[in-house]
């Protein structure tokens, strides 16, 4: 008989039963609500409210995207969610030489203060939250937009959301960093202690899972990757004296959904029972809700075919239903035409839709964790947990997230993994319809989203004519005063807020943090 395993080659049995499973309903499992939140972290999950249904957005102008988002609140969704351009990313104004070709690109490209005011005009920012994917500069976007609800006359203690503001997977993933990695730990231990004090809601980070998997992980190792970075975050607000039951019930999760249901699903529940015992039992913390995983979910763009987009549809709708089944509490599904480009207003009607028949016309929403107790499901969830932990154990070997990304264990583990899948494809022992079985001789050309050369050059004259018209006296002295916190130990985010409010820009702002950290170039 041929072998079968998962993604993340654990080994399938033929069939499941008490005897292959072991499993102690109190000790593992435990009713929804309850520690270790194997279940699901509320008693009554989506009996009481579905998900929220965050279909991620951003391109080109800020009018544009305020657009989308109108449109898309218009068809049904619950929650906003912002991708931002490259150069934004990187902490470059429009106009700056390496911003050139990127403005606009794969997100919408916000400069300063008046570009988030358009960006988020007419949106109710006290009703709706708003999830931002946002590293290198999260702390400049979140000061952004709570200067609007400021100016625009809302309390910034009712406004909530997400900032991601992971930079350790930026080191280990993605890319889009920019200071080396201790200065940025310290921008966010900064950002936890300020939004303790001036922005309750908001969840200060959205440690990710997402980009590990994007960059060719396996199931096993995005989960321990991502709890070995949420770790990190937690003895880094510890060592800069928070205490651990103020900060850690505003701490969120990011993970990926691909297209092996199971593991996917069991991935879900080894991750919230995981982080419970890691709270619990490695930082001592009294308060439950530092011990729930409370994340978000977005379908796996890594897994979108650019031969025979329409076949993507099944995709999403399997990965999101993984999510639903798993327990997330938001969800993004992906357009069917995002392997071509930024999703046309169809893709993304439809994308939005997929949850939407999920949520009320599958009855997946009627029962809390439906495959539990499924001899299968809870075999898989205690697999990928001891998986996990082994690496986790590995790291703390080595002395935690920071000095294993520093020595590029975490980069070269994800490569090992990427490696190995990729020729898995090209062998056809890992089959991709329509990529290499089932393929169409014939392809369609479906419509790809347009983007506008000509919105580098307006949004560019934007920030010059900013710059004519502004008080520089005030932003120089602005500035000058976020140096000084910099090179201290002072909060900077009190005078970053002060410079953007002045109207200096994202880029200046980053500069300055440049001059005092210094950038950094991986070995």
């Amino acid at each position: 008989m041929t072998s079968k395993q998962t993604d993340s080659e654990i080994p399938i049995e033929p069939v499941y039963s008490p005897a292959t499973t072991s499993v102690d309903y109190q000790r593992d499992l435990g009713d929804p609500g309850v520690f270790p939140f194997t279940r699901g972290i509320y008693p009554e999950m989506y009996r009481r409210r579905a998900w929220t249904m965050r279909q991620y957005a951003g391109f080109g102008t800020a009018e544009a995207t305020n657009q989308r988002f109108h449109f898309l609140l218009d068809n049904g969704q619950t929650g906003l969610s912002c991708a931002f351009d490259l150069p934004t990313q990187m902490g470059y104004d429009a106009d700056h030489p390496r911003a050139d070709g990127e403005v606009g690109r794969v997100g919408v490209a916000i400069s300063s203060i008046e570009d988030m005011h358009r960006l988020l005009k007419g949106i109710p920012l006290d009703k709706v939250t708003t999830s931002m994917t946002i590293n290198a500069t999260a702390s400049t976007l979140l000061l952004l937009y709570q200067l609007v609800a400021e100016e625009t006359g809302i309390d910034p203690a009712t406004i909530g959301g997400t900032i991601q503001n992971d930079i350790l997977k930026e080191y280990a993933a993605r890319g889009t960093y920019i200071y080396p990695p201790r200065p940025s730990m310290r921008i966010i231990t900064d950002i936890f202690s300020y939004c303790q004090r001036e922005l309750p809601h908001f969840n200060t980070i959205s440690i990710s899972g997402y980009h590990i998997r994007e960059a060719g992980s396996t199931a096993v190792q995005e989960l321990a990757f991502t709890l070995a970075n949420g770790i990190a975050y937690v003895e880094a607000a510890l060592q800069a004296g928070l205490a651990v039951d103020d900060f850690a019930p505003r701490l969120s999760f990011f993970w990926n959904a691909h297209n092996n249901l199971f593991e996917e699903v069991a991935k879900f529940r080894a991750a919230r029972r995981l982080w419970a015992h890691i709270m619990r039992d490695r930082f001592k913390t009294n308060n439950p809700r530092s011990q729930l995983m409370r994340f978000h979910t977005q379908t796996g763009g890594s897994t979108l075919t650019a031969q025979q987009p329409e076949v993507n549809l099944i995709r999403v709708s399997i990965q999101a239903l993984a999510a639903a089944l798993g327990g997330t509490q938001s969800l993004h599904t992906n357009g069917y035409d995002e392997a071509l480009g930024l999703p046309t207003e169809k893709a993304a009607k439809l994308a939005l839709r997929t949850q939407q028949v999920i949520a009320h016309e599958t009855g997946v929403t009627d029962t809390v964790d439906p495959l539990a107790g499924s001899y299968f499901v809870e075999s898989l969830t205690t697999s990928l947990e001891e998986r996990a932990k082994a690496y986790l154990d590995e790291i703390d070997a080595q002395g935690g997230a920071v000095a294993a990304i520093e020595a590029g264990y975490i980069q070269q583990e994800i490569e090992r993994a990427a490696y190995a899948y990729t020729k898995a494809v090209d062998a056809g022992d890992k089959v991709i319809v329509g990529v290499n079985r089932f393929v169409d001789q014939q392809e369609m050309s479906p419509e790809v989203f347009p983007i506008d050369p000509a919105l580098q050059r307006e949004q560019s004259e934007r920030v010059q004519e900013l710059r004519r018209r502004r008080d520089q006296g005030a932003v120089d002295r602005a500035l000058d005063e976020l140096k000084v916190a910099a090179e201290s130990s002072a909060n900077i985010c009190y005078p970053m807020k002060s410079a953007l409010a002045a109207r200096a820009t994202l880029g200046e702002v980053s500069d300055c943090l440049r001059e005092v950290f210094g950038t950094y170039t991986p070995t």
